[in-house]
């Protein structure tokens, strides 16, 4: 049986640069991967890889939707401020 994707890497990526609460969730699922992998817990090992996933892009979503939504704000705040001098 081969070890299940411990999303690791993108949890850390997700955390530096998207969601820091939602990433350190993912965080802490990858990190039990490999453990109960090792352990011969192989369900357990599925599960938490599942969860690591599911915060991981959690984090990934929620980062990106207010990246999309600051922008938006000082796109309509420099849009009325270009309005109003004319």
């Amino acid at each position: 049986m081969q070890i299940p994707k411990t999303w690791l890497v993108e949890a850390i990526l997700a955390t530096l640069f998207c969601c820091l609460p939602f990433g350190i969730v993912g965080i802490v699922y990858a990190a039990k991967v490999s453990a109960y992998f090792e352990s011969g817990n192989e369900a357990a090992a599925r599960i938490a890889s599942a969860q690591a996933k599911k915060w991981t892009l959690i984090a990934i979503g929620v980062g990106v939707l207010w990246w999309v939504l600051y922008f938006l704000f000082f796109a309509s705040m420099f849009a009325g401020l270009a309005g109003s001098m004319h």
